[in-house]
């Protein structure tokens, strides 16, 4: 018998419920919060102290990939 296509209330685009509660209890887990707020801490630091040269420039790139990391993590989640 064949498989029928499975079928959510959502449109192209638009989040399944069980993907933004999934994303929700992931960006509120201990080690995503420390994890970005470390990494946002790092760029605030590097900016407050000022960008004078080529080590703070790698730094502020750092701090940024590891943010642009933890916010990748939430976006991937997909329902199974």
């Amino acid at each position: 018998m064949p498989r029928q296509p499975v079928t959510t209330d959502t449109t192209p685009g638009q989040l399944a419920p069980g993907n933004m509660r999934a994303r929700l209890v992931r960006a509120l887990r201990l080690e995503w919060l420390g994890q970005t707020a470390a990494s946002l801490l790092w760029i605030g630091s590097v900016l407050t102290y000022g960008i004078s040269s080529t080590g703070d420039w790698l730094q502020l790139f750092a701090a940024s990939a590891w943010l642009v990391a933890n916010v990748a993590s939430i976006a991937s989640i997909r329902e199974d």
